[in-house]
């Protein structure tokens, strides 16, 4: 008997091919692959109207703008973060010669939590990277509060949270400065790819400076930049990724009302639930098992889906405070991070994407129905 489809964790939003072979026909025409070119331009004013943010530079994948934001805000000494995220938000505090700081987070969204920050504060303490996880809004007003306080610049890693909105207004116009991640796993993708968003002139224009090698023109360099500049030809993907990622969202909504509809009566299963006045954008759906009441292992139901042909991600696991390079700083013991450990050892990424028909979100929800 064969084995049925692969169901994938999350499938990349894909433009049509014939648009884009226009699109790559008029690059070859132009000849002009990179280097701030014509849909790179286009790209950055239409990302930034979409996403509502005065300014945006593109970047070639979702880490570099992280590590450039540090730049950018001439951070130093010690930056508090949380350890629930992927590795790259930590990386890049590590990367700037910088002491990341861990504290716990909320279990209510798997953010931040804000009434842990202050006492992670010290004098050499210069910034705070919280991270929207799941595309689930942090506390930033209270976040902002903490920052005025003890004179803090704020970094948000966004990297999920695109097209999110908190009463109608953008998730990236808080904190001094957000990134995004545009990797094809995201709800929008360039394939690789990032941003980082400012909200005025002369921080962008640093910020295009570091991001191409530090060259102000053609025979000035103002910063030891490196090179992180989007090509033209995934500015082009881009575009035209940009004009279906509504209904791509509204589809992976869709998933999760079927999800949320068949899992909240299982005992041992819980999962996050929208929150009044978010327009979310349904980036993942984790759930968080609970081994006594389900009957079942985190790992045992993610190696039983998998068995099925069905493939589910414990995102994040491990914590980034138990890899090597951190495992050593104080703030990364576990008895300082009960929440996140708990999370870490129950998450579970159900598969999630625009393209999945509601007979498989029903396999997938047949194995996990059975617990056996």
């Amino acid at each position: 008997m064969p084995r049925p489809k692969t169901i994938t964790v999350t499938s990349p939003l894909l433009p049509n091919l014939k648009d884009f072979e226009k699109y790559l026909e008029d690059i070859w025409n132009r000849k002009w692959l990179t280097n701030n070119g014509h849909y790179h331009k286009e790209l950055e004013d239409a990302l930034a109207k979409y996403l509502d943010v005065q300014y945006l530079s593109l970047f070639t994948n979702g880490t570099l703008p992280l590590i450039t934001a540090l730049q950018a805000m001439q951070i130093n000494g010690e930056v508090i973060t949380t350890p629930y995220s992927f590795v790259a938000t930590t990386h890049s505090i590590w990367w700037n010669n910088l002491k990341p700081v861990f504290v716990d987070v909320e279990e209510e969204t798997g953010n931040i939590n804000p009434e842990k920050i202050e006492a992670a504060i010290k004098p050499n303490t210069t910034a705070i990277m919280p991270v929207h996880v799941y595309g689930n809004p942090c506390n930033t007003k209270r976040i902002q509060e903490i920052a005025e306080i003890y004179g803090l610049k704020v970094i948000y890693d966004a990297a999920h949270a695109f097209g999110v909105t908190v009463n109608g207004k953008s998730i990236l116009q808080n904190g001094d400065m957000s990134t995004l991640s545009f990797h094809a796993t995201k709800v929008y993708n360039t394939i690789e790819g990032g941003a980082l968003v400012c909200s005025d002139k002369t921080t962008k224009e640093r910020i295009d400076y570091l991001k191409n090698f530090g060259f102000a023109d053609e025979v000035t360099v103002v910063a030891p930049g490196i090179n992180s500049k989007m090509d033209e030809i995934r500015s082009a993907y881009g575009l035209l990724n940009l004009k279906q990622v509504d209904e791509a969202i509204a589809k992976r909504k869709h998933v999760a009302e079927l999800y949320r509809s068949a899992l909240k009566d299982i005992p041992g299963i819980r999962f996050f639930s929208d929150i009044k006045g978010v327009r979310h954008n349904y980036s993942y759906f984790p759930i968080f098992i609970t081994e006594n009441e389900y009957g079942m292992t985190r790992d045992a139901l993610y190696a039983k889906l998998k068995e099925k042909n069905i493939l589910t991600r414990r995102y994040f696991y491990p914590l980034i405070s138990n890899f090597p390079v951190y495992r050593d700083l104080e703030s990364s013991k576990p008895e300082n991070l009960p929440i996140a450990t708990k999370l870490a050892e129950q998450v579970l990424c159900l598969p999630i994407y625009a393209d999945l028909i509601d007979n498989e979100v029903e396999r997938v929800l047949e194995i996990i129905k059975k617990r056996v």
